[in-house]
């Protein structure tokens, strides 16, 4: 996978390529059907194929004090691509100049100079230049003046639901009440975070759970609780995965003003400083409470590594995202 910043040189080998452009927060079940369709006609073709895509989120630009929950920073997103089978990902900057640049020349400047681009896959609802002025209509008329293909992906739903197309936003809102499963089934894999492992405070070993601990970007905000959740290196593929009690929240207990992501490994020992891991929330064992005494919580906590085995057990032995692309390689540890 090759990660293309705005303004640097395009290998030749990409030139002529097809893309995809988007946000592409989340990689949903939608956004797979545009990539997808990317990868067919690439294949069709005998192009090679990647997303153009934009850093920062449009609407950290716009609203700068107020973060945006991010469901795949740009490394995750980039990883989902590249399961799906894209060989590149464009990173355009959005900032002041690319929001005041109007649809026609947002086309010639990305798109025709700096990429060559022979295809272009949209889905029914992207919008772009300035005042978001273009559309897909927009861009065949654009792609007819430029000599470049395009095409359009119709809205994407589950089978008899048209009304209610997937979209990052209602993931968002599924994992801030919780409902893992619910948004688990509109991203056709389990919600995963990425990140370094950090050292914590060890507040987890000293009552018998040590953790890895991961810092969340800013604005990522899911229910507060216990979570079932598997854990791999995001090093390796097709590696072992282990399972774990994962918590998001701020230790009411401990009366802590931070916000923290932890994960007590069960079955395993050693140390993870430094990595990169990989953690899906499978399912919600409860939501965040304050404890009166740590043994209470210990207590709790006994309940919560036995009440996580059993659920992620029968996920092992049955998973419905296995009919998903990325259901089923993550299931597999190849994602």
């Amino acid at each position: 996978m090759r990660l293309i910043a705005t303004g640097a040189a395009v290998p030749p080998e990409l030139r002529g390529c097809l893309v995809t452009i988007g946000n592409f927060d989340g990689v949903h079940r939608g956004h797979q059907q545009l990539l997808l369709a990317a990868g067919r006609e690439a294949a069709r073709l005998g192009r090679p194929w990647g997303l153009v895509t934009f850093e920062p989120h449009p609407r950290s630009f716009f609203r700068p004090d107020e973060p945006v929950f991010r469901l795949t920073p740009l490394p995750l997103k980039a990883r989902l691509a590249a399961a799906l089978g894209a060989s590149f990902v464009v990173v355009i900057a959005f900032d002041k100049e690319l929001s005041l640049l109007e649809p026609a020349d947002f086309v010639a400047r990305h798109l025709v100079e700096g990429l060559g681009a022979a295809h272009v896959v949209t889905g029914y609802d992207f919008h772009f230049g300035r005042g978001r002025r273009g559309s897909p209509a927009t861009m065949r008329e654009l792609g007819q003046q430029h000599g470049f293909a395009v095409t359009v992906v119709d809205q994407v739903a589950d089978e008899g639901d048209t009304h209610s197309p997937f979209s990052s936003s209602s993931i968002r809102s599924a994992l801030r009440h919780g409902h893992v499963e619910a948004a688990a089934r509109e991203l056709g894999y389990h919600w995963t975070v990425m990140g370094e492992v950090v050292k914590g405070d060890s507040r987890g070993r000293a009552i018998g759970f040590p953790t890895i601990n991961i810092v969340l970007d800013a604005g990522a905000e899911p229910f507060r609780g216990i979570y079932a959740v598997r854990v791999r290196d995001a090093a390796g593929r097709g590696g072992k995965a282990w399972w774990g009690a994962g918590y998001f929240g701020s230790r009411p207990t401990f009366d802590s003003e931070r916000t923290y992501l932890e994960v007590y490994l069960m079955d395993f020992e050693g140390d993870l400083y430094g990595r990169t891991m990989l953690v899906e929330l499978t399912h919600l064992i409860r939501p965040d409470r304050r404890f009166e005494r740590v043994a209470e919580l210990t207590s709790q906590m006994h309940e919560d590594c036995r009440a996580a085995r059993a659920l992620l057990e029968a996920l092992d032995r049955d998973n419905p995202l296995t009919v998903y692309p990325l259901g089923r390689l993550q299931q597999e540890g190849l994602l």
